[in-house]
């Protein structure tokens, strides 16, 4: 199934589009639309057709349809920094592949340094890889002049975690209360000298963790002390130095809260360094849940971002609005607390 036997006698040919229309009965402009997604066919004629196309293994060929249609069907995703969060990115690869799958589209990953114009480079970017549609990722999603000019290009794109209003469909997670809910677990457990390893500057995790920091001791009375902040760059190397800094203080915190679990490693590293337990001497959260988390011991207490879940999302609404250009949505999608044994009650509070 699936194949033609060749003319020439020697082995078989893929699947057309017009052994799919035979098989299913209906013309190759029909199978073409559901190909395309197109919404006026039936749904009990698309269901058939989607059963032929599995029957036969069928292929489409991206190139020869793109040069009928005057697309690409390539989805890319710009991202930046992947040594510093490449769980991350692997993550979202995986969930833009999921929601390419059964779909004509295919995925290209791309770096873009965020210390290039990228206002300026899009131009070329689109003029070699023509893609139909991107995906951005912090801090590309926080571009205000790279979403210009990509509206001028009339390239559709989605944004993850964004903190511009200026993407009419943007994905992500409540990041500042899911601060906030570490920070009220630490406090709950008796904690009251919480530091806190932060982000890249200017990075929308950096901004949204912070303020759910502060959002939560404001909620218990306790003053925002901003000697107990260091900034970091979500590097193992960051997390770090920004613990020797802290622990390094005339009064150290009993608890930090790291704004990854790459930086969170650091901090525990450094606590070994100096001959501190965790959690009986330090308590230590990140954010994210990077496989990581769960590798170290103690495991690591944080929280799980539904990194896949969200570019899964972010894909399927940037391809729904090639069909739809008025398409807009802002979602937020579930995260889940991950209560592990790096943390504890203070040995003095």
């Amino acid at each position: 199934m699936g194949h033609r036997e060749s003319p020439t006698g020697w082995g078989y040919m893929p699947a057309r589009i017009e052994d799919v229309a035979a098989h299913a009965g209906v013309s190759t402009k029909t199978v073409s639309r559901v190909l395309n997604g197109h919404p006026s066919v039936r749904a009990t004629l698309r269901t058939r057709i989607e059963a032929s196309i599995r029957a036969l293994n069928y292929v489409p060929n991206p190139a020869a349809r793109g040069l009928a249609g005057n697309r690409s069907y390539l989805i890319a995703l710009l991202y930046d920094n992947p040594t510093a969060s490449s769980s991350y990115i692997m993550e979202l690869i995986v969930g833009m592949l999921q929601a390419c799958n059964g779909t004509p589209y295919n995925a290209v990953l791309h770096p873009f340094h965020a210390a290039d114009d990228l206002a300026a480079r899009i131009d070329g970017f689109v003029a070699t890889h023509r893609p139909d549609a991107l995906v951005l990722v912090p801090p590309h999603a926080n571009n205000a002049k790279l979403l210009q000019r990509l509206d001028e290009l009339d390239i559709r794109y989605s944004t993850i975690s964004s903190k511009l209003r200026q993407s009419r469909i943007d994905i992500g997670f409540d990041e500042r209360r899911a601060a906030a809910d570490i920070i009220e677990h630490l406090l709950s457990l008796g904690h009251r000298r919480i530091a806190h390893v932060s982000g890249l500057k200017g990075h929308g995790a950096q901004v949204w963790r912070l303020n759910g920091y502060r959002d939560a001791l404001r909620k218990a009375g306790i003053e925002y002390d901003e000697s107990l902040v260091v900034e970091g760059d979500f590097t193992f190397a960051s997390g770090a130095a920004g613990a020797k800094a802290l622990l390094s203080r005339r009064r150290p915190p009993t608890a930090i809260f790291a704004a990854n679990d790459d930086m969170a490693c650091g901090v525990v590293r450094e606590a070994y360094e100096r001959g501190l337990a965790i959690p009986d001497d330090l308590s230590v959260c990140g954010f994210d849940d990077t496989p990581v988390s769960q590798l170290i011991s103690p495991g690591l207490t944080t929280v799980r971002q539904p990194c896949r879940e969200i570019s899964c999302l972010a894909v399927e609404s940037v391809l729904q609005s090639i069909r739809d250009p008025a398409m807009s949505l802002k979602a937020r999608v579930p995260y889940q607390m991950q209560l592990r044994a790096s943390t504890a009650k203070p040995a003095k509070p």
